[in-house]
Formats: C-alpha cells, sequence, structure tokens
C-alpha cells in the first residue's frame, strides 16, 4: 500500500518490544531491523537501509548455519542496497554470496535463485 511512514512506525515499535524481551542476538530482532531496512530502502533512505540490514545480517551470521536462506536474503537486501549507492563491486560480492546460499538450500527452480541472478547480470552490465 506504500504506506511507509506507517509501515516504520510499527516496524520500530515492534524493535522496541523485541529489545526490551529478547536476547541481543535473538534472530526475531534481525527480522525486524531487516523489515526497517526495507522501509528505508523504499524511500530511498539507503544510507539507514544499509546500517540496519547489516545489523541483521551480524545477528544471523552468529544464529544461523551458514546456507540458511535468511541469511542470503539478507546478503541480496544488502547488494541490493550498495547498487542504489553506487558501489557495484561490492554490491557483487554481497549478491555472488547470496546466490551461492539460495542455490545450496532452495529448489533449482526457486523464484529467489532466478532474482539474484538477474540481479547479477544486470549489475554486470555497470561494472
Amino acid at each position: 500500500m506504500r504506506e511507509y511512514e506507517k509501515a516504520l512506525s510499527f516496524y520500530e515499535k515492534d524493535l522496541e518490544i523485541c529489545q526490551k524481551t529478547l536476547p541481543p542476538n535473538h534472530p526475531d530482532l534481525a527480522t525486524s531491523y531487516n523489515n526497517i531496512g526495507l522501509v528505508h530502502k523504499n524511500i530511498g533512505e539507503y544510507s539507514k537501509a544499509l546500517s540496519f540490514y547489516e545489523k541483521g545480517l551480524e545477528i544471523w551470521r552468529k544464529t544461523l548455519p551458514s546456507n540458511h536462506s535468511l541469511l542470503a536474503t539478507s546478503y541480496n537486501n544488502i547488494g541490493l542496497v550498495l547498487i542504489n549507492i553506487g558501489k557495484y563491486p561490492k554490491a557483487l560480492l554481497y549478491l555472488e554470496r547470496a546466490l551461492n546460499i539460495f542455490q545450496s538450500s532452495l529448489p533449482p527452480n526457486h523464484s529467489s535463485i532466478e532474482n539474484v541472478q538477474q540481479s547479477i547480470i544486470s549489475l554486470k552490465k555497470k561494472l
């Protein structure tokens, strides 16, 4: 519905509750960070988006298996923000990490694999 300010308000309330009730490295906290990052990305606040995505990734790296699809989602999200701020080589590294994890953890015809592959193809045209 593109009601980003309203969404951000709810996600921030969720984060506040999670921070009060969960351990600092709980995966649900990472989900909250990721959701807030998504809103910031959607409204063009890329530095804020990157900050929240990185906080989520840090938690998921510590708490999830290295081939978990949430890690791939996080790498993909960061890669897409890096594209938006013109950091193409670094973006490619993140997208390739996402693709490797998705390919090892999802069926070969999963849409996430195709989406990341398309992002990589588009990005390589900019390099």
